[in-house]
């Protein structure tokens, strides 16, 4: 039995029965957090000096393209329905070979990890059953926990994303979920379904159907720009042909343009949300979801989406969420002839939907999201020696609003350390430079794109 004790933390645990602890030991044991209490036993433990430190869960990120790593900052001045649809599923991923994939995948999991995501949903355009493969091999050898989203294939826009017909390819997901998935401690399956608004309803529904199926979690994105089906069909409303199949199992990425009715169907219904605030707010997808969510009762979780365009750190999504959240509250106010006088969304708010309500929407929340004994030991350390975080008076305002990825010491991922003394343990840092390099570089020439 391998254990650790993590030793005078200050430990975040988001869970409301333990609370914020001051000078906190964490006892973990084969990955599990067994007790955290004051002066617990170190016989036969690895000690990990916690003082000046925060510890709290990792950050999950409920919505991500992993595998768009390599061709990093090329998006940054494009639209959704301009230039990413046209460069991106339109011709990029098209170009992207097996290792292409491996890289991408490797490199933003390891990006990931660094900047203290220990969990993510990775939506994936595997052009070929070894695309997918190579995919997961990136997950595995980077050490992240992740959820592999089988989406479409990249290669041919026009047949997957235009009012389609074709299901997922099922022989493929089912193949990549026995070989490579199904045993796996770190891994699980969800389906990228594209839903009514770019397939029809035949295909929407048989899609959902082989989600349910295969017991993996379906992942759709919808309700974006003017994504909608009603560029198709004048009948379009809300959810579709999807509209009765909602449940617990299902997560919607963006939904900025449903109705508040819309929304309230799906809350009560189980479905969880992503909200993607700055890609949403630059590309044009309209005003993130947060609003709309929360008055039905619900709350979202965070996500990057595409980091062709923006980086993959989790901390930035938590701060940009949030203000603009605040900033559509306090100016209904003011609209409204009254002063703001006090901020509905606090800082502990955005940090549980960067945690537990993404484990939430993964439907991990029984085993990540909060430090609590029985769950997985996930978790980082936040450095509060330092003269941009000290002194912390308040350890989740330090966390969300101070702090930035060079001051995450250390991250566990089911308790085994993967970064310490702020450098990442993996040699494929070192080893596989080059070629994530070379891959981004051969892509974005391939394409054409003009920067």
């Amino acid at each position: 039995m391998s254990r650790i004790v993590i030793r005078s933390g200050t430990v975040v645990s988001l869970d409301t029965d333990i609370g914020d602890v001051e000078d906190a030991d964490i006892l973990i044991e084969d990955g599990e957090i067994v007790e955290i209490g004051h002066g617990l036993s170190t016989e036969n433990a690895e000690v990990i000096d916690a003082s000046d430190h925060i510890v709290l869960p990792g950050f999950v990120d409920s919505h991500i393209h992993i595998a768009q790593t390599q061709v990093r900052g090329i998006a940054g001045d494009w639209s959704l329905m301009g230039e990413y649809f046209e460069h991106m599923l339109g011709n990029i991923t098209g170009l992207y070979r097996p290792e292409d994939m491996y890289l991408g995948g490797l490199f933003g999991a390891l990006e990931k990890l660094h900047t203290g995501t220990t969990t993510a949903l990775d939506w994936s355009y595997p052009n070929t059953l070894e695309h997918g493969e190579r995919a997961v091999d990136a997950l595995k050898d980077a050490g992240l926990r992740a959820v592999y989203t089988y989406g479409p294939p990249g290669d041919d826009a026009p047949k997957w994303w235009y009012e389609s017909d074709v299901g997922l390819p099922e022989q493929n997901i089912r193949e990549l979920y026995d070989e490579k998935i199904r045993d796996d401690n770190l891994l699980s399956l969800a389906l990228g379904l594209r839903g009514p608004d770019f397939c029809t309803d035949e295909v929407s529904r048989s899609d959902m159907e082989l989600a349910r199926e295969l017991g993996a979690l379906a992942t759709i994105h919808m309700g974006a720009a003017q994504w909608t089906s009603s560029m198709y069909n004048d009948d379009y409303q809300g959810f579709g042909a999807i509209h009765d199949m909602l449940g617990p199992d299902v997560n919607i990425a963006h939904g900025n343009h449903f109705t508040q009715e819309d929304i309230q169907h799906a809350v009560d219904a189980g479905v969880s949300f992503s909200a993607t605030p700055e890609v949403e707010m630059q590309m044009g997808h309209g005003i993130p979801v947060t609003g709309k969510v929360l008055e039905a009762g619900g709350r979202p979780a965070w996500g990057v989406d595409v980091c062709s365009n923006i980086s993959g750190d989790m901390g930035t999504q938590m701060r940009i969420g949030l203000q603009v959240q605040r900033m559509l509250e306090n100016q209904t106010l003011l609209e409204n002839g009254e002063e703001v006088l006090e901020v509905g969304l606090t800082a502990r708010d955005t940090l549980e939907m960067a945690t537990i309500e993404g484990a939430r929407a993964l439907g991990m929340e029984d085993e990540i999201g909060t430090l609590t004994p029985g769950k997985r030991a996930i978790w980082i350390m936040i450095d509060t020696d330092d003269f941009a975080t000290a002194p912390a008076h308040s350890p989740v305002q330090t966390v969300v609003f101070q702090s930035d990825p060079s001051h995450i010491d250390t991250v566990l991922v089911d308790g085994e350390p993967v970064k310490r003394d702020g450098a990442l343990l993996n040699p494929a840092v070192d080893e596989e430079f080059d070629r994530f390099v070379d891959s981004g570089y051969r892509l974005v020439e391939e394409a054409g794109i003009d920067l």
